[in-house]
C-alpha cells in the first residue's frame, strides 16, 4: 500500500486524518476498491491528502499517488456548470426563474405547449425537473450534433422530480449556446481538464460500450457520445479538488450570493446544484446543517461544511475494472465522513 503523505497541517488535523483513512485502507485491503485518496482542508488547521492502493489493475497495474487524476463524473456538476451557471445569474444574463427557452428557443419547437418549454434554470439547477433520472442517449448514435437536437426536440415522458443528468446537459447546452463553442473547447477551470493522462490517471471501467479499459478518457457514455456536457467529464487531481473546496469556503471562488444558492435548500434533498444532509447521506451523519456535499459515479466525493470551515474529498476508483461489484462506496463515504467530523 501507498501511505505516502502530503501535509500542511497541524497536528489535530492529522490526528483526525489518520482516523478517517482507515476505512479507506480497509476497503482497499479487502479489494472492495481498487485505490483512493482522501483529502482534507481546513482554513484553521491546514491540509492534509494521502494515497493508497492502485491507480490500475487490469490489464496493468500502476499505484495511486498523491499526483493521480481522476474521472470525477458528477462532480463537473458541482465544480464547473453550477458555478457558471450561478454566474450568469449574478451578471444578469440568466434569470434562475425564467424558462430554459429563454436561451434555448427551440427546445420542443414544435410544441408550443410543451411541459419543457415551461421547466426553468432554478428547476434544472435544483433538480426539481419532471425529466427521468437516467437516460441512455448513448444508445440513439454517435453524432454529438443529432444527439443534441434529439435531447432537445424528444418528446419526454415526465415523472416525479428527481436527480437527473438531463437537467445539466440542458444547463450544458445553455454554456455552449453563449459560448458559441462546445463544452469541450471551454476552459474547465485552474487544475482541471477534459481528459487525463493515461499515465496518470486512475482507470474506470472495462467498458462493454467501448470495448476497452478506460483510462483519460470519460466514462459517462452519454457525455462520450456528446463529445462533452454539463453533467461529467471534469478530471482533475485531489489538489485541484481541495483548491476548489477552500476557494468557496474563503469566498474566493464566487460571489457571496452564489454560494449563498449553493447553500440554499431548494428541496428536502438539494440546494442549487449540490445536496444537503438528510438522513443517510453520503456525507454522513455527523456533519453540521450548514455542510453541502455531492458525489460521482466513478467512486467520487466532495463535502462542504461552511460552519466548521472544512471540506473533504474522497476520489476513488470504484467502477474499476467494472461497476457490477459491490464496492461499498456508500457505507465508506459516511464512515469517512462521521469520522472527520466526530473528531
Amino acid at each position: 500500500m501507498d501511505n505516502r503523505m502530503r501535509t500542511t497541517a497541524n497536528a489535530k488535523l492529522i490526528a483526525t486524518f489518520e482516523r478517517a483513512f482507515a476505512p479507506l485502507e480497509k476497503s482497499v485491503a479487502q479489494k472492495r476498491v481498487p485505490g483512493g485518496v482522501l483529502g482534507i482542508v481546513d482554513l484553521k488547521h491546514g491540509r492534509v491528502t494521502r494515497a493508497v492502493g492502485s491507480a490500475q489493475i487490469v490489464p496493468v497495474v500502476r499505484p495511486m499517488t498523491l499526483d493521480t487524476w481522476f474521472d470525477l463524473a458528477s462532480l463537473t456538476k458541482v465544480i464547473f456548470t453550477t458555478p457558471r451557471i450561478l454566474k450568469l445569474a449574478d451578471e444578469g444574463v440568466i434569470d434562475l426563474d425564467a424558462p430554459l427557452t429563454a436561451l434555448l428557443p427551440d427546445f420542443r419547437q414544435y410544441n408550443a405547449d410543451a411541459w419543457e418549454r415551461k421547466v426553468t434554470f432554478r428547476q434544472c439547477i435544483g433538480h426539481q425537473t419532471p425529466f427521468p433520472g437516467v437516460e441512455p442517449i448513448y444508445t440513439y448514435g454517435r453524432d454529438p450534433d443529432l444527439l443534441r437536437t434529439f435531447v432537445l426536440q424528444r418528446e419526454w415522458r415526465p415523472g416525479p422530480p428527481a436527480y437527473s443528468d438531463i437537467n445539466f446537459i440542458l444547463l450544458g447546452f445553455v454554456l455552449e449556446r453563449l459560448a458559441g463553442k462546445t463544452i469541450r473547447n471551454l476552459d474547465p477551470g485552474q487544475g482541471f481538464a477534459w481528459s487525463g493522462n493515461p499515465e496518470n490517471t486512475a482507470a474506470t471501467e472495462d467498458c462493454q460500450f467501448r470495448h476497452r479499459v478506460l483510462c483519460g478518457e470519460v466514462h459517462d457514455e452519454n457525455c462520450f457520445a456528446l463529445q462533452g456536457s454539463g453533467h461529467a467529464g471534469l478530471f482533475g487531481a485531489v489538489s485541484s479538488v481541495l483548491d476548489f473546496a477552500e476557494s468557496l469556503l474563503n469566498g474566493t471562488g464566487a460571489s457571496a450570493n452564489a454560494i449563498a444558492l449553493m447553500r440554499a435548500p431548494l428541496s428536502n434533498r438539494r440546494t442549487h446544484g449540490w445536496e444537503h444532509p438528510y438522513p443517510e447521506w453520503s456525507g454522513g451523519n455527523a456533519c453540521s446543517p450548514a455542510t453541502i456535499g455531492h458525489t460521482g459515479f466513478t467512486g467520487t466525493g466532495l463535502w462542504i461544511d461552511f460552519d466548521k470551515g472544512r471540506a473533504w474529498t474522497l476520489l476513488t476508483n470504484r467502477v474499476h475494472p467494472t461497476r457490477h461489484s459491490d464496492s461499498g462506496i456508500l457505507a465508506l463515504r459516511q464512515t469517512v465522513g462521521d469520522l472527520i467530523n466526530q473528531a
